[in-house]
Parts: structure tokens; C-alpha cells; sequence
């Protein structure tokens, strides 16, 4: 059987009969092992000659050329200038080959050459012939020659890595050639697995790379690391963490492809000599790419009809401009004496072309574009827009751009529709400036269709009208049909309406003045619209009345919106109204039982104040109340609560628990059962009634006030010159259970001392929290003070609350 090793094919000996029999001799693995080995050994060592080989023949292309050199500088013979390179080879102390690569880059003075010498110049300390100087010669001369004499872009890229870019630390390098849609093509690769190859083979237009990001910029991309750019690239998965520089390869201002380096390891900053070495060897797969005609699979050649580079591209690209209904030029590049784009040449202006100055359409073909027309340097950046399209083969389009002059005979900044693109080595330029007067009568359109306005022109001389086509929609009649002429319009209109119309055309017919009305057209097809017309007679020639001009407006939707409106008013103003006589009622029911201060109780012992504050806002009349009676026990129940929500379903809801406590107090039972009992009410004999309540019963006798809540502040005390709030006692709001306990306690009053009952409006902030709203409370109540109803007066006044709540305070003072 046939094994492979390294691309080898080696066959075992066989046995006589040709197949392994099992009693032959069978190798151990050892042996195996160790012939392995040796067959490994040997592919390396062939490999090697392989690779010496082919630097031999690099190195005596070098040698040849500056032979060359020699032989047209010192007008001798090759055999003459063999023997003068090694004798000046021998003088220097330097292989033939590094003198030949000095050589060469004293002559050339190209690309090259600069990178050479700038390694030179950095040489610190050294003479100008260093071994490295001189390695740095030869390795870029080297790759040079190689790229020069391949046949295709691949061997470009693997002579580039193995003569140029492995001393540099590089493991892998690609060559990109672009597509005219910015599309890239893997040309040729060095470093990558075939496999990884293939699937880079092509990245349509859109995808963000490596190479992209330097083809789109114009400039060469440096990612320290790869993986940490986030940038996806070819070689990613096999070397995350490495380092790339992408060079754009380009010449004469337009770039051919994209050169792309691939380290192993994350990349420092590049010295300033490599990254010169970098763009001599971005320059030279610039002209390799330029010159190999043979694109790999998936990559980029320029179709059979296109203008290609040279005379020929440009006449075709002229010839089709010519075909165009818009203005065109056709440029070509202009280079410079070191090979850079100054300007592009304008080939060829089209029929449609009017140069702004007036000069005839053939004086500005074959003049320089900045020359002819400076302003496109300007502030619309048009040349460095044309410069991009030449360098990057993407093309450039745009809407209403503001040119400079150079557009057909239109003001300076007049707005244009633009379309820059590359054929070869020409670019296109085509542009349609806005036609003002167009886009206006077309907003006039729009403008007649969204208002549903349509023109009329009547000539009262030879009866023509012209009409506009969206009067005939209006009026329901056909285009086919005759226009209704201004004195038949009478008939067309709602009986309750026609004297209106004939007011109308007395005024604009007889008087001769600008007239309007609006009236009830009837249509053929039984619609009814509204409809207001307006016209202006204009006098002829001697005098008399001859032109009628006008429109009509569809104003049926605005009618509608009117009536609708109109009802919509009467409505509210009913409800508004109901509304204020509904408040009225509530005020009056609630001032009726809740009076904002009541008579003096006759309370043994005890003086009791009570101040009641309705809302500012008529329509938030809210539900708190309070209670202060003597029962028939001579014991006095003092109550406030809030019933939540506003207006008569809170009043109602007020009154039906404050007489139900009321009734329920005649039993003698503490403020803990009547408020169980009170919650019975609120759940079960109330539509969906809740609130919160403080219930207090004091025993004149022995000072003693036994006290509950449901959901309430606690009441405050006032002793001395303290004042504090009473403890929180577990009780839930009235209404929310079906049956709920209610923790009572009992306070034993001083003479002197003070309780106040109050509801939340006088201390609720939307700002602050109710804590701290407490607590304010608190400090004022501590102010002293010669009389409780001063107190309690000076509680309101001092009040922050900010909600519009009804405020109830109740005090008791014991003496």
C-alpha cells in the first residue's frame, strides 16, 4: 500500500506474491518509526535545495542587472563588468550580490532605494555599508526581482513573505485586488491554510475588514491585535491575538489592491524604516497587480465593453457621455513628474456641457479640471470626491449637493443631483442641476391636491375656460365633459344657497371686485359638497371686463370639523354646567354638616375646637368630616376621618359613616369595637365605601381618653413645651375587610394638656414624605400659644400642604 509523507508517495517492498503474507517479516515499530524519520529528513534537505535554488536564481537576476548598470555606465562589455563587480565587490568587503543591490539602488533611486537609505541614515554609529544596511538592500532588491518575474500574484505574495516580511516577524501576507463595487479578491496569500484561503476568496461590498478599512480610508491600518479590534480578516482564527498592517497598494493616485501583514503575536509600534519598507513593498504589488492581466477565482477583471486604461478607454467613455441627456465630463488622471495625481485632464465635455464662462464647449476639453474651474476645490469638495472615486473604484452619488460654478448656467451655489464613477482609468462625472421652477409648480401640485384646491381661467370675450385637473373631481364631472362656466353656476348649487351665489357673481361681473363665497354644491352623482370660491376679474385691452380668475376649495371636511366642533362645545358647556351645580350641591350638603367651626360644647373639664378647611378647587370637594358630642354617659367622642375619592360619592359616603358612629357610640362600646363595627358598615352597607378614621373616647372624670385608629395619622400631644406624635396602632382602613379588630389604648391627659385629631390635608407634600411632613407639624405645634382656637389657627397658617385636600383639625384642651 502507498503512504504519503509530505507530499511523497513511497511503496513498501512487497513479498513475492506481491501481498503481505503472515508468516513475512513484519518491521517493528521502532523501525518504522526511524524510517519515517529519515524519509522526513530527506524531504527537508530537498525542500532546502529547492529554496537555495531559487535564491540563486534571484540573487544572479540582481547580479545581471547590475551588470547592466555597469555596462551603460562605463560603456564596457558584460565580461568586463563581470570582472568590475568582483573586483569592487572585493574592495568593499561585500558579496556580489549586496554590491549589485547597492547598485541598483544608486541608480534607480525609486521606492526602494528610500527605504534603503533611511535604514541607513537610522544606523547609528554605523558606516553607510553596514552588513544590515546591506542585508536591507538585498532582501527588498530580492523580493523585487522575484515579484518582477512571477507569473502570477501568488508567487508575488509568497516571494514577498519569504525574501521581505519573515526578518520583519511576519508569519502570513495577502494580496487584494478591489472590484469597481469595492469588492475584494484574495489574489494571492503566503502563511494561510488553502482551506482558510478559500474562504476569503471573495468579501462582497458592505463587509467591514482589515483591507476594507485601508482601501475606504486611503491609508494604511495598523491593529495591534486582531481579536481586539473586533475586526474580522483572514488568518483570525488560526493567529487571534496577532498584529496587522494593511497598506493600500496603489500608483498614479488610484489603488489597485490592498497589501495586507499578518504577525503571530501582538504588534508593537513599527519603526519608521519598516513601515518606509512596508509602502515600497505596497508600491511593487501596486505595479505587479497593474501589469498581471490573470485574476484567481472569485476575483476582479475588467469586463468585455468597459472602457479599459489608455486612449482608447477614454474615446469609448466620451462616446458614451455623448448618448446622455444630462451635463457629463470625462477625466482622465494628470500625474505629476514623481507619479502622483496633481489633477484630473477633462478628455471630453458632451453636447450638453455650457461652460459657465461663457468659453465655447471644445476650449475646456483637454484643459487640467483645478485650472479650468478652481471653485471645485471649494467648499463642495468636489475634486477630493472625484479623487476617491479614481482611487477606490467606489462610486459616489448623490441628491441635491451644492455645487460650485461649474453647472450649466445657474447661480454659484445652485443644487444639483450628482453620479461620479470609474471606467478604467477615466471617471465619469455627471450631474442634473435642480430646475427650480419645475420643483416649484410641482409643490404647487401637491400643495392644490392636499388642500383640494383646484385654479379656473374663464375668458369672458371668447367664452374659453381653462380648468385645473382637480376641479373636475370636485365638480364629479369627466375630463371629457365641458368646464361649468361661472355664470351657469348657479345651477349646479343647493337652492337655500343660490342667492348667495348670485351676490357673488354680481360682484365679481358687474362691480369688478374680488369676490368670495361659500355654498352647497349639488353633483351629479348626488353628492353634496361644500364648497368656497374666490375670483378677481381683470380688465382687457379698452378696458371692459374680458379674464376671470379664481379657485375652488373643497372646504366639506373643514364644515364637518366646524359642526362637530359646535356640538362638541355644547356639549361640554352642558356638562360644565352639570358639573358646577353638582359641586354647588356638594358644597352646601357638606358645609350643612360639616360647618367650618361649630358652638362651644359643653364638656366638663374640656374645651374643644374644630376647624374645617374645604379644598380650594370646587371640583376636589373631598369627603374628610369630624365629630366632637357629648354622649349620654357624659363621656365625649371625638372623631375625624377621610373618605377617599372627591366629590358627591364621598360627601355621601362621609355622612352615612359619621351618623352610623354616631349611632353606635349611644352603646357605650370603646373606640376599638366601634370601629369594627363601623368597618361592617363601610364593606356591607355602602357602595364600595373605604377611609381612614381616628376614634377617641375621653372620660371627664378621670381624664382618661381610650383611643383607635383604622389607617390614620395617630393624634398629637401637646404637653408643656413638648409636642409628639401618639403611638402607630395596628388597625387597617374602614371597608377594605369584611371584619377587622382595631388595637385600642388608653392616654391619661394633664390639665393643660392638648390632643389634636387632623386629616392628611394638613400635612401632605407631593415633594416630601409624610415623615417629614410630621415632623413639621410637630414644630409648630410646639409654639406657644394663649388659647386653643389661636392653636389651631396657627396649624392652618402654617400649613405647607400642597395637594388641594380638605383639611379637618379637631382639638381638645383639658382644664
Amino acid at each position: 500500500m502507498a503512504r504519503r509523507r509530505d507530499g511523497l508517495v513511497t511503496i513498501p517492498p512487497p513479498s513475492d506474491s506481491g501481498v503481505p503474507h503472515p508468516g513475512d517479516d513484519v518491521p517493528a515499530v521502532s523501525d518504522t518509526a526511524a524510517v519515517d524519520g529519515r524519509l522526513a529528513a530527506t524531504v527537508e534537505r530537498l525542500r532546502g535545495e529547492v529554496r537555495a535554488a531559487h535564491a540563486a536564481a534571484e540573487g544572479r537576476a540582481l547580479i545581471e542587472l547590475a551588470k547592466g548598470v555597469i555596462v551603460e555606465r562605463l560603456g564596457c562589455g558584460p565580461a568586463q563588468a563581470a570582472r568590475q563587480l568582483a573586483e569592487l565587490a572585493d574592495r568593499a568587503g561585500l558579496s556580489r550580490l549586496e554590491l549589485a543591490a547597492d547598485i541598483i539602488n544608486q541608480a534607480a533611486r525609486d521606492r526602494m532605494a528610500e527605504a534603503t537609505d533611511e535604514f541607513v541614515r537610522t544606523a547609528v554609529g554605523e558606516p553607510p555599508a553596514t552588513a544590515a544596511a546591506a542585508s536591507v538592500a538585498v532582501r527588498l532588491r530580492t523580493a523585487e526581482s522575484a515579484a518582477l518575474g512571477a507569473g502570477d500574484t501568488q508567487a508575488v505574495a509568497e516571494s514577498l513573505l519569504r525574501h521581505a516580511l519573515e526578518p520583519l516577524g511576519a508569519v502570513a501576507v495577502a494580496i487584494w485586488t478591489t472590484g469597481p463595487d469595492t469588492s475584494l479578491s484574495l489574489r494571492g496569500h503566503a502563511g494561510f491554510g488553502l482551506d482558510e484561503a478559500a474562504r476569503w476568496h471573495y468579501v462582497p461590498p458592505g463587509v467591514t475588514t482589515a483591507a476594507r478599512q485601508a482601501l475606504i480610508g486611503r491609508r494604511t491600518v495598523r491593529h495591534a491585535s486582531l481579536a481586539a479590534s473586533g475586526i474580522p480578516s483572514i488568518g483570525r482564527g488560526r493567529h487571534p491575538d496577532g498584529g496587522r498592517v494593511v497598506v493600500p497598494a496603489g500608483t498614479g493616485g488610484r489603488i489597485h489592491g490592498v497589501l495586507e501583514i499578518c504577525w503571530a503575536r501582538p504588534l508593537d509600534p513599527l519603526p519608521q524604516v519598516v513601515e518606509r519598507q512596508i509602502e515600497a513593498l505596497a508600491e511593487l504589488c501596486a505595479h505587479t497587480l497593474e501589469t498581471l492581466p490573470e485574476a484567481s477565482p472569485g476575483g476582479f477583471s475588467v469586463p468585455d465593453g468597459l472602457p479599459v486604461p489608455g486612449g482608447e478607454g477614454a474615446t469609448a467613455l466620451a462616446e458614451l457621455s455623448d448618448g446622455l441627456y444630462d451635463p457629463a465630463l470625462v477625466l482622465t488622471p494628470h500625474l505629476d513628474e514623481t507619479g502622483k495625481l496633481v489633477d484630473f485632464r477633462i478628455r471630453h465635455a458632451n453636447a450638453h456641457f455650457q461652460d459657465p464662462a461663457g468659453r465655447p464647449r471644445g476650449s475646456v476639453d483637454g484643459a487640467l479640471l483645478l485650472e479650468a474651474y478652481p471653485a471645485t476645490a471649494g467648499g463642495s469638495e468636489l475634486f477630493e470626491r472625484i479623487e476617491r472615486v479614481y482611487a477606490t473604484g467606489e462610486p459616489f452619488r448623490a441628491r441635491r449637493v451644492r455645487l460650485t460654478a461649474l453647472v450649466d448656467q445657474v447661480p454659484l451655489a445652485s443644487l444639483a443631483d450628482i453620479s461620479i464613477s470609474r471606467y478604467g482609468a477615466s471617471v465619469l462625472f455627471i450631474w442634473r442641476v435642480e430646475d427650480e421652477s419645475a420643483r416649484l409648480a410641482s409643490l404647487l401640485q401637491h400643495a392644490q391636491r392636499l388642500g383640494r384646491v383646484g385654479a379656473f381661467e374663464e375668458d369672458l370675450v371668447t367664452g374659453d375656460i381653462t380648468w385645473h385637473s382637480q376641479l373636475y373631481e370636485l365638480f364629479g364631472r369627466r375630463t371629457t365633459e365641458p368646464p361649468v362656466a361661472l355664470r351657469d353656476l348657479a345651477g349646479h348649487v343647493h337652492p337655500d344657497d343660490a342667492d348667495t351665489v348670485r351676490r357673488f357673481l354680481q360682484k365679481v361681473l358687474h362691480q369688478r371686485r374680488v369676490g368670495s363665497a361659500a355654498f352647497r354644491m349639488l353633483r351629479h352623482d348626488g353628492v353634496t359638497r361644500h364648497i368656497r370660491v374666490t375670483a378677481e376679474p381683470a380688465p382687457g385691452g379698452d378696458g371692459g371686463l374680458q379674464t376671470v380668475r379664481g379657485a375652488y376649495q373643497d372646504i366639506s371636511a373643514q364644515h364637518w370639523t366646524e359642526v362637530a366642533l359646535t356640538a362638541t362645545r355644547d356639549r361640554l358647556a352642558a356638562t360644565e354646567e352639570a358639573a358646577e351645580e353638582r359641586n354647588r350641591l356638594t358644597l352646601q350638603l357638606q358645609h350643612a354638616i360639616m360647618p367650618p367651626a361649630m358652638p362651644p360644647l359643653d364638656a366638663p373639664g374640656l374645651d374643644v375646637a374644630v376647624r374645617y378647611r374645604p379644598a380650594e378647587s370646587g371640583s376636589l370637594v373631598g369627603g374628610d368630616w369630624y365629630d366632637a358630642v357629648v354622649l349620654p354617659s357624659k363621656k365625649v367622642l371625638l372623631c375625624v376621618g377621610d373618605v377617599a375619592g372627591h366629590g358627591v360619592e364621598a360627601a355621601t359616603g362621609m355622612v352615612v359613616l359619621r351618623n352610623a358612629l354616631r349611632g353606635l357610640a349611644v352603646t357605650g362600646a370603646g373606640p376599638g369595637q366601634l370601629l369594627s363595627w363601623l368597618n361592617s358598615v363601610a364593606h356591607h352597607l355602602t357602595a364600595q365605601v373605604t377611609a381612614t378614621a381616628v376614634c377617641g373616647v375621653y372620660d371627664p372624670e378621670s381624664r382618661t381618653l381610650r383611643w383607635a385608629r383604622a389607617g390614620h395619622l395617630p393624634p398629637v400631644l401637646v404637653r408643656g413645651e413638648e409636642a409628639l406624635d401618639l403611638p402607630l396602632l395596628r388597625g387597617v382602613l374602614l371597608g377594605a375587610l369584611a371584619e377587622a379588630e382595631y388595637e385600642e389604648t388608653e392616654l391619661r391627659l394633664e390639665p393643660g394638656d392638648t390632643v389634636l385629631m387632623y386629616t392628611d390635608g394638613l400635612v401632605e407634600r407631593r415633594d416630601t414624605a409624610v415623615h417629614d411632613s410630621v415632623a413639621q407639624l410637630l414644630t409648630v405645634a410646639r409654639q406657644p400659644s394663649d388659647s386653643l382656637e389661636h392653636r389651631l389657627d396657627q396649624l392652618l397658617a402654617r400649613s405647607k400642604s400642597d395637594t388641594d385636600d380638605d383639611t379637618c383639625v379637631v382639638g381638645v384642651q383639658v382644664f
